[in-house]
């Protein structure tokens, strides 16, 4: 390559850059995750482990019994730590758990980056490339909050999709109840378990979606019994990833 190559190629690190002051950069996600204790695995949207690229964690400490609710008195404390995630320079808000979906509108009006707050907003875009008498299988840490209200709230037609509740397998207790120990092969038995039981009595799921930010470790075991296109939290993460940092194309042509 020429000399001139390698300074078109390098021409980015000549420009002078001006940003906004903050203690630390490169952070494309800023994700809003409840204060809980218990195992967190590779998978988990609250491991960071979990992205190839960076993300930034910001706690918000109330019941998450409240959070299923969407109870009005932790609205202020939500949108004060997604103000606090743009303040460091985040380019795009998830909240880490499917029930933030109560605070959707409210957040996104609050600042000035793309808030999905919710796995369930995958909804229908998902519905979309399914036929049309097909559903989608909608696995939830509480079924009984997963209602036609909140459905609404996010454009989601609660008659495209069949709710599944898995929080009250006592495998997902550790889990929805903040314990300290987990039966990680006996939640994802379990879970291949419901799933395959659920598709026997409705033949016309097309996709699955796993509502619960706890759940994409377990998204390929279910995939693997069922055949079906699995999403969940990381699929949504990894979309709006990519569509705020797009990357450049090098190769042969």
């Amino acid at each position: 390559m020429s000399w001139q190559g390698i300074l078109q190629t390098t021409k980015d690190l000549e420009q002078v850059h001006s940003v906004p002051a903050t203690y630390t950069a490169g952070h494309a996600i800023g994700i809003i995750a409840v204060d809980l204790v218990y195992p967190k695995l590779p998978g988990n949207v609250a491991n960071a482990t979990t992205f190839d690229y960076p993300v930034l964690y910001k706690k918000v400490n109330f019941d998450i019994e409240l959070l299923f609710v969407g109870a009005a008195e932790i609205e202020a404390e939500i949108i004060a730590a997604a103000r606090e995630l743009e303040a460091e320079g985040v380019r795009a808000i998830i909240g880490a758990c499917g029930y933030f979906a109560h605070f959707q509108k409210q957040v996104a009006e609050a600042v000035n980056v793309p808030v999905f707050l919710s796995s369930l907003l995958q909804v229908p875009m998902i519905k979309m490339g399914l036929k049309p008498p097909q559903k989608v299988a909608v696995l939830a840490a509480s079924g009984e909050n997963l209602n036609d209200k909140l459905l609404q709230n996010l454009g989601v037609n609660s008659s495209d999709c069949i709710i599944q509740n898995i929080g009250d397998l006592e495998s997902f207790a550790p889990i929805r109840w903040g314990k300290t120990t987990l039966d990680n092969a006996l939640l994802t038995q379990d879970l291949v378990e419901v799933t395959q039981n659920l598709l026997k009595e409705r033949p016309e799921i097309g996709a699955i979606l796993l509502e619960c930010s706890d759940l994409p470790p377990y998204a390929s075991y279910i995939q693997r019994a069922t055949g079906l296109p699995v999403f969940d939290f990381i699929t949504l993460i990894d979309w709006v990833k990519h569509a705020v940092v797009q990357k450049r194309y090098f190769g042969y042509f």
